[in-house]
């Protein structure tokens, strides 16, 4: 049962990370009128207070 609560508490945050970010990324294209507009350089850094933990995902949007 433990690891079902943990799992479940992951979740709750992997997605609201995911659905966050993919508002702030459609507000920043809409704002500056980036669509059409190659591609769109981002990064994603996770840590998390109080360990070593720093995870960094690498990526590109298309804007086309």
């Amino acid at each position: 049962m433990e690891n079902e609560h943990f799992n479940l508490s992951l979740r709750r945050f992997l997605k609201e990370v995911g659905i966050s970010s993919q508002q702030e990324v459609e507000r920043l294209v809409r704002e500056r009128d980036l669509a059409g507009k190659g591609q769109l350089k981002v990064k994603m850094v996770l840590t998390a207070e109080g360990t070593d933990l720093h995870h960094v995902v690498d990526g590109k949007i298309d804007l086309s």
